[in-house]
């Protein structure tokens, strides 16, 4: 006896309490200048983003809140800073953040410090370093470890470090700091997901550096002056650890020193001065050279040579084509260009062995009684539905679906997420975005996940833009037909130009704030059939179950309506709509109206209404294009309309119905215009 297969169930375990609200822990991005700090802050960042400048009179930073799984963070990318060696007044306002925020101590000269209240010091440090020339950060990462704090290290561009052929290892590096060191290519959004992981445990475990004292003699000079920092009256004035303190004042006398009480200043220059006659030369330069030194001996202790790695040069090729800043995003429209051109050429011929030969052995049936209207009208159903599924809908969901198992699919919504942030939104509804180019059903159920009302109501608005299978499907079943390639991409073009700018005006209409998002990038996969044939009837199943009865049930009511004459009602009620403002044929009222059901009606009603399965016969280029603009834009189907509906609210559905309706007429009578001047100006 056959068992049947339980569903998997997966779950999320949950690590200790979440840290989400107040208890979200502060993040602070620090490192030498073009580390890569920014890249990581964009590649997690929030659309909304607070730009401020440190203390108001120090170097600008930015700030935002960031979703890390269940949890959260307030990430802050700081100025740019070397070391802490010889501070520069930027350079001193940047190290006051790190120990205060903007709650100065009196006594460092912010004299008006209530006045900024949104800055507080960091709970966590991330340090982001160039693997290319880490021996140059390894010195301040010695620094870093005095705070006292949780300190994550981002070894950024290990890719370009690895073609140099220069190695890290990542472990040793890890266990002599005490820290988390974690490989990124922060370009690419390598990494980032791992990154922010490891900030997440440290802040729970408040897991600090390990001790990185200097060399024995220096430490044996600086007795007299560990004697006078380990005063309580001192340590009081700065509340910092106690070794930091000692360092910044064996090597900054101009900073810390002028902030203690003027009596203690020549207990210290002779702290210092007797220290100095114990070393080589100067304290101060004595201190930093034995830090550079022990960067130096760490970066050995942890690198080795190597040719230049030649391993994995597919997978870097095509993570340079996807993932690259600057022509990624080409390299994602060269997907999709490839999929639509892939999909057309299939369709064409599935469509000639398929569909096309049942229509014309239907076409020969031309019943007059009721009864074989309502056969007919079953049949032209049926063989609807066939050439819709069979030579569109399913190779562009199966090509989809494949995109996604081999791991382009999230190296396209991880380009995405940067054009996502100049319309409002994140990159986390990159996904469902590109899910709704199967069905924008599961599409809004996805992005109904996201953490805010502003991001699950102005994706869910966009989402129903997006052409999902069943609009494709039209589109190349007509255009690809009737208009060749250019007209099929320039309505694919028309519909990201009509998101794009929906996106900014419905930012502004939800314009609170929205947390930013990690998006992990997975290794390449070969694609499992059994994941992929599972996944395409996932998405295609409602076809059986909604579409199919909808398509005979609309087809044998348009037939009757047109056997009775009840159908030429509604087309002279639609006329204002069909014939004077979009220039269509006074008997496509019905299959617009009843589009509303399913897109796919859509396509099987202009048939039935034209009367033939040819359209170009009764409708010139302008006309089709004005009305798969129209069909594009148009009202979202029912099912689509009743997800709207249940996590969205009645308000927003019916916004967005609205808003679906607007941008048809607008687009689709926009379009007509132009094309009909551009007829009437270019000579035949």
């Amino acid at each position: 006896m056959a068992t049947s297969e339980k569903p998997t169930v997966t779950s999320i375990p949950l690590r200790g309490p979440l840290l989400r609200g107040e208890r979200r822990p502060r993040v602070a991005l620090i490192g030498r200048h073009g580390v890569g700090k920014s890249t990581i802050f964009d590649a997690a960042a929030s659309p909304v983003v607070r730009h401020e400048r440190l203390a108001g009179v120090g170097g600008a930073y930015q700030e935002c809140v960031v979703d890390v799984g269940l949890d959260q963070i307030s990430l802050v990318d700081l100025p740019s800073i070397d070391s802490l060696h010889q501070l520069s007044e930027h350079d001193q306002t940047v190290l006051k953040y790190l120990l205060w925020g903007d709650h100065w101590p009196l006594v460092t000269g912010n004299e008006e410090s209530d006045e900024h209240v949104g800055c507080a010091a960091p709970d966590v440090l991330v340090q982001v370093v160039d693997a290319t020339t880490l021996e140059k950060d390894l010195e301040l990462s010695l620094e870093l470890g005095l705070f006292g704090r949780p300190l994550v290290i981002a070894l950024n561009r290990v890719d370009e470090a690895r073609k140099k052929g220069l190695f890290i290892n990542v472990q040793a590096l890890a266990e002599r700091l005490g820290v988390p060191v974690i490989p990124t290519i922060a370009h690419m959004g390598k990494g980032i997901s791992a990154l922010f992981a490891a900030v997440l445990d440290v802040a729970r475990a408040n897991a600090c550096p390990l001790p990185q004292p200097p060399a024995r003699h220096i430490g044996e000079s600086l007795q007299a002056l560990r004697a006078i920092v380990s005063r309580p009256e001192i340590e009081a004035v700065f509340d910092v650890p106690r070794a930091l303190l000692i360092s910044q004042l064996a090597e900054n006398d101009d900073y810390f020193l002028r902030a203690l009480d003027p009596a203690l200043w020549p207990q210290i220059a002779a702290a210092r001065a007797a220290a100095a006659k114990t070393l080589p030369r100067p304290l101060a330069e004595e201190v930093h050279a034995d830090r550079h030194h022990r960067a130096a001996q760490l970066f050995e202790a942890v690198s080795r040579p190597r040719g230049i790695d030649a391993g994995q040069g597919w997978r870097r090729w095509l993570d340079e084509l996807f993932l690259h800043p600057r022509w990624g995003l080409a390299g994602s429209l060269l997907v999709f260009a490839l999929v639509l051109l892939i999909v057309f050429e299939i369709s064409t011929t599935l469509d000639a062995w398929s569909s096309a030969r049942l229509a014309a052995w239907v076409q020969q049936w031309q019943p007059e009684s009721t009864a074989g209207v309502v056969g007919r009208a079953v049949a032209d159903g049926l063989v609807g539905l066939i050439g819709i599924v069979i030579p569109y809908m399913l190779p562009l969901v199966l090509l989809l679906v494949t995109l996604e198992e081999s791991g382009v699919m999230h190296r396209v919504a991880f380009v995405v997420d940067r054009g996502f942030h100049h319309i409002g939104l994140h990159g986390g509804v990159a996904v469902p975005f590109l899910i709704g180019l199967g069905c924008n059903v599961p599409a809004i159920s996805a992005a109904a996940m996201s953490g805010s009302r502003r991001e699950r109501v102005v994706s869910a608005i966009l989402i129903t833009f997006v052409p999902c299978s069943a609009r494709s499907a039209i589109i190349l079943a007509i255009g690809g037909k009737y208009l060749g390639g250019i007209g099929v991409f320039a309505i694919f073009m028309l519909t990201l130009l009509v998101i794009a700018a929906l996106g900014k005006l419905l930012a502004r209409r939800y314009a609170d704030s929205a947390p930013g998002m990690v998006l992990a990038i997975p290794p390449y996969a070969l694609p499992a059939w059994r994941n992929i044939w599972r996944k395409t009837w996932e998405r295609t199943e409602d076809i059986v179950t909604i579409v199919t009865p909808l398509l005979v049930i609309g087809s044998v009511v348009l037939a009757l309506l047109s056997h009775f004459g009840a159908d030429a009602l509604i087309n002279t009620a639609l006329t204002p709509v069909t014939a004077w403002w979009l220039g269509l044929p006074v008997v496509l009222g019905v299959p617009i109206l009843f589009g509303v059901l399913r897109k796919e009606l859509s396509l099987l009603m202009i048939y039935q209404a034209l009367g033939t399965f040819e359209i170009a016969a009764l409708l010139d280029p302008v006309q089709i294009f004005t009305f798969l603009v129209f069909l594009t834009f148009y009202v979202p189907c029912l099912s689509t309309f009743a997800v709207m509906l249940k996590t969205l609210g009645r308000r927003e559905a019916w916004l967005s119905v609205g808003i679906s309706l607007a941008s048809a007429l607008l687009m689709a009578g926009a379009i007509r215009l132009l094309l009909e001047l551009a007829r009437a100006i270019t000579p035949l």
